[in-house]
């Protein structure tokens, strides 16, 4: 004889948001491979946000422990890609001692990140301060946002 009990579906939402949960601070921490990619590797990618003002976009990146010269910025009118790579620190004295814990993030990283709005390439300034790139990118005149209106019918007879 099977034993009936009664559907809650707040405790199944509360589970799967707690097993979410669990899965996002495993990406973010590196200590498990996720996606078939080994901790090892470090992958990492830069924390960014938008702005927007009358006539510009600003874009930051938190990219740490970085020098502007490892730093590889490519901006099309409708995206910046960063990539670059954060090398570990190659200290003789301590090649032999083992870390108890390190959260640093090493190695290579590419983000992309589409802007909201097409942007003049030629005129772009960007500042590496603290480990924070910002871009000022101005924004393209004569670039409205189009849009369309679409007829909706009904098919179905």
């Amino acid at each position: 004889m099977m034993a009936i009990t009664r559907w809650q579906p707040f405790r199944e939402l509360s589970t799967i948001r707690q097993q979410l949960d669990r899965l996002f601070e495993d990406m973010a921490s590196g200590d498990h491979d996720w996606l078939g990619i080994p901790s090892s590797m470090g992958i990492w990618f830069p924390a960014v946000e938008i702005k927007e003002t009358d006539k510009e976009l600003i874009l930051k990146a938190e990219i740490p422990g970085m020098d502007a010269q490892d730093l590889e910025v490519e901006v099309t009118e409708d995206q910046v890609t960063l990539s670059g790579e954060h090398k570990e620190e190659s200290n003789h004295e301590e090649k032999d001692k083992n870390f108890f814990r390190s959260e640093f993030h090493y190695g290579e990283f590419k983000r992309v990140v589409p802007l909201p709005m097409l942007i003049k390439t030629d005129k772009i300034q960007s500042d590496f301060q603290n480990g924070v790139l910002t871009l000022t990118m101005p924004k393209m005149e004569n670039s409205p946002k189009k849009v369309v209106k679409v007829n909706v019918t009904n098919n179905s007879k």
